[in-house]
């Protein structure tokens, strides 16, 4: 009678703390998660001959933890990464192995178009140049982020040179000539992100990639109509509304980050989201 009372108790209190407990762990901050590392010395003398697979390893940790965060993103739950922990740990990453190309395209999908921070992974991207010699595909990214983030054309087009004297690929060359022209600077970020979502492996990164895509795909929607109505009525439209009442376009595109498109002082495509998640807990109303 004792052990059934017992058992009926433990039963009881199961049931009463199991859906808090799976609520905590559904809806825990996904910072968390990803944790902190030693320093990248310490970690050189503990791995000793397997750098390789603590980095690789370090890796899948992190690309675990990114594509929490985009699978929340989808679920309309917006949680901002710990950037600065992210960077660490990617640096991390190369300081143990600088031949590990994971670091290296997980720093150009995430901290260029997300954080901000194309000068840093420039920085990061330079030190798998001087090791990995006959990769065309570091010099490439290097390029685009100086001509695109950073508005430095020459130093993109010497770096799209690079990638096309290590590829032979005539493409590399003709971008570094583009880039002293080109003005349509969404347009070169389509070009780029198509690509990237080509040669993703990580679902998560290639979703993050894709959801950008829409973003400058629409921004050039609307570019495209603003200078038809430029050449049609000889004025710049005031609001991409006018857009849709001049026949231009059947409904303006949405911005997938959740913004309103608009037209700055000098006619250019803006969006109240500036292309990025609105910080945890909050709505884009304008």
């Amino acid at each position: 009678m004792t052990r059934r009372l017992l058992c009926g108790i433990l039963v009881a209190a199961y049931a009463v703390l199991i859906i808090p407990f799976a609520d905590f762990q559904k809806n825990r901050p996904v910072e968390v998660k990803l944790g902190y590392l030693p320093h990248a010395q310490i970690l050189k003398v503990t791995s000793g001959e397997h750098r390789t697979t603590t980095a690789a390893l370090i890796v899948m940790r992190v690309l675990f933890y990114y594509g929490t965060v985009i699978q929340k993103l989808q679920e309309n739950v917006i949680v901002r990464p710990e950037f600065f922990n992210l960077f660490k740990t990617v640096q991390t990453v190369v300081d143990l192995d600088p031949y590990n190309m994971d670091s290296y395209y997980f720093a150009q999908a995430v901290f260029t178009w997300d954080a901000g921070r194309a000068q840093d992974v420039n920085f990061l991207l330079e030190q798998g140049m001087r090791r990995r010699i006959w990769d065309p595909s570091l010099p490439f990214y290097i390029g685009f982020n100086y001509a695109y983030f950073l508005k430095d054309y020459p130093k993109a087009a010497i770096y799209m040179q690079q990638a096309a004297e290590r590829s032979g690929n005539p493409l590399y060359t003709q971008l570094a000539a583009r880039f002293f022209y080109e003005s349509e600077q969404s347009s070169l970020g389509l070009v780029f992100l198509d690509a990237m979502i080509r040669t993703a492996k990580d679902k998560a990164v290639r979703k993050s990639y894709e959801l950008r895509r829409d973003a400058l795909l629409a921004a050039t929607i609307i570019e495209k109509s603003r200078d038809a109505y430029v050449a049609r009525f000889g004025s710049m439209p005031k609001q991409p509304e006018a857009l849709v009442e001049a026949g231009l376009l059947s409904a303006l595109p949405v911005d997938p980050y959740g913004g309103r498109f608009f037209f700055d002082e000098a006619g250019r495509v803006r969006t109240t989201s500036k292309l990025v998640a609105p910080p945890e807990g909050k709505n884009r109303l304008n």
